[in-house]
């Protein structure tokens, strides 16, 4: 339950609140230079938040409208899963390489891109914290949760991964 402890001791201090598609999320840093992006639409230059998944938590498959660079800051490892235009996964391992192999400190999501995470069982820490920088910022309005039904119709190979990792099933 130390791990708990901990989980619990970082949501209060860093004021972290639900997120829609699972874990905990408090925006720390949003530009006030704003960016006209090439479909003319008007936003922040940057935005950040902490993002933590605790015990049995997942990012649940989603995509957003700008890249998305996550780091990894704590806990034990995450692993974000990127579902790429020809039909492939890639799977990126976050956390700290020098205690956990193949773990990189970072990682990008490309726009428009359907991503999900899990956290990577570990009997020491049952949490993972993380930032991720949004670029152009990040607004509710182009995020965009994924219906398992029709992921699967367009990347039929993932389809496990598919339905464990979501929330919505038509």
């Amino acid at each position: 339950m130390l791990a708990d402890f901990a989980a619990d001791r970082l949501i209060k201090a860093l004021d972290l609140l639900p997120h829609p598609e699972g874990g905990y999320f408090r925006e720390t840093y949003r530009s006030a230079e704003n960016v006209q992006c090439s479909d003319g639409r008007q936003r922040s230059a940057s935005t950040a938040i902490y993002y933590m998944l605790r015990d049995s938590d997942f990012s649940a498959w989603h995509r957003i409208r700008s890249d998305e660079l996550w780091h990894f800051h704590a806990g034990t490892p995450l692993d974000v899963h990127v579902l790429t235009s020809d039909g492939n996964l890639v799977t990126h391992r976050l956390g700290n390489p020098l205690a956990h192999h193949g773990a990189v400190f970072q990682a990008m999501v490309p726009a428009n891109y359907w991503f999900s995470a899990e956290r990577v069982p570990s009997g020491s820490q049952d949490f993972s914290l993380l930032g991720c920088t949004v670029a152009p910022g990040f607004e509710f309005s182009e995020f965009e949760l994924a219906d398992a039904s029709e992921l699967v119709a367009n990347f039929p190979r993932q389809a496990d991964l598919i339905h464990r990792l979501s929330r919505r099933h038509a």
